[in-house]
């Protein structure tokens, strides 16, 4: 067995506005870690147990070069830019189709789909899980996901259901949680319906991270997505004769699905692994009060903000990141997010920090989109 990962990475971050941008998203910003960015993050996370060579990272043409520079220390062509935005699924078969052409037999190599914007702690439990998930998925020719024991109930996450609830025991273990069938994924809830997922001991949060043989997900597409299965063999064959139509010509026409929608909702080897170690989906700028030091009054901001009479505010200078010459004071307000850089300034409160998304929008709806 090849163990390999593909690291997604294409996505543009707009709840993170005005720090991610198209060119610059969150996975290249310094978010969760002063010293590195995330993607490095989640290179780092994984090298113990797949070699850098064996690390691909699946992102925009727009981003590929970006990343290659921030990346010296990969391989450059370990960077696979999609030639348009289309989904997860598109993004996954052209990744399967890169591996084939590079590795061969389909059969002898172990993917492990991770992503570029999560914080995960206990690096050796997440690796651990990781392998556990990679072997089974190899010999019982499964689709494996992990699904992460709910904190709270969660209105922007979907969640994976099982068949019996998962004691709470078992996911701070340092053991391996055992694997379990998926009987549903379900999509991002009411507030109702998630604290009743919260409650049933049955429901995890759908952490995006999939493993499987990439012989398996080839025949899972065959099934449930067989244009995208074709695709995947014309793609395999522009990579090996530059004759083929090119990647670009057979990228363009596939359908905008999730992997989540167009394969693992549909497939009957599905099953999923309970994580043993922290794990957060850093989706807008709310998270940085479960990630980042906070103050005594529950503040999370630079050295250099002035803060009065605040309480659980998140600001964030761009400037003060790079020793600028700036100052952002808050005075009496609570639950609101400052975001400031040099061409944009966000004010929020951190119960809309999932609408910031809007305010992106409109800026690309008044023809601004330099600023986005």
């Amino acid at each position: 067995m090849r163990r390999v990962a593909v690291i997604m990475a294409g996505g543009s971050g707009e709840r993170f506005w005005p720090a991610s941008r198209r060119a610059r998203p969150k996975q290249l910003l310094r978010l969760t870690d002063p010293d590195r960015s995330m993607l490095e993050e989640a290179i780092d996370r994984i090298a113990p147990l797949i070699p850098r060579e064996n690390v691909l990272i699946a992102t925009s043409a727009l981003l590929a070069e970006p990343i290659r520079k921030a990346l010296p220390n990969l391989p450059p062509e370990n960077v696979i830019g999609e030639p348009e935005k289309r989904n997860t699924a598109a993004c996954l078969a052209l990744a399967a189709a890169h591996l084939e052409h590079r590795f061969g037999d389909p059969a002898n190599v172990a993917m492990a789909v991770l992503t570029a914007d999560h914080q995960i702690g206990e690096p050796d439990r997440f690796r651990a899980t990781v392998a556990g998930a990679l072997e089974f998925a190899f010999t019982k020719d499964a689709l494996v996901t992990i699904g992460v024991r709910p904190t709270r109930a969660e209105t922007g996450y979907g969640y994976v259901e099982v068949a019996e609830a998962i004691p709470g025991n078992e996911t701070r273990s340092d053991a391996v949680p055992s694997v379990r069938p998926v009987l549903h994924f379900r999509e991002k809830p009411d507030r109702a319906t998630a604290e009743t997922y919260v409650a049933s001991g049955k429901h995890l949060w759908n952490s995006g991270m999939f493993f499987w043989k990439v012989s398996t997900f080839l025949d899972g597409l065959s099934k449930s997505m067989p244009d995208l299965r074709e695709a995947t063999r014309g793609m395999v064959r522009s990579l090996e004769d530059s004759k083929a139509p090119s990647i670009a010509e057979i990228f363009g026409p596939l359908a905008d699905v999730s992997i989540d929608y167009g394969l693992m909702e549909r497939a009957p080897n599905v099953h999923v692994i309970p994580a043993n170690f922290y794990w957060d989906d850093v989706g807008a700028w709310d998270a940085l009060t479960r990630t980042r030091r906070k103050d005594a009054a529950g503040n999370v901001s630079g050295d250099e903000a002035v803060l009065i009479d605040a309480k659980d505010c998140i600001v964030y200078d761009e400037h003060d990141a790079s020793g600028g010459e700036r100052a952002i004071a808050v005075i009496g307000l609570s639950d609101i997010i400052v975001a400031s850089t040099p061409d944009g300034i966000l004010v929020c409160r951190k119960d809309r920090a999932q609408d910031v998304k809007l305010a992106v929008a409109e800026l690309r709806r008044r023809g601004r989109e330099h600023l986005t």
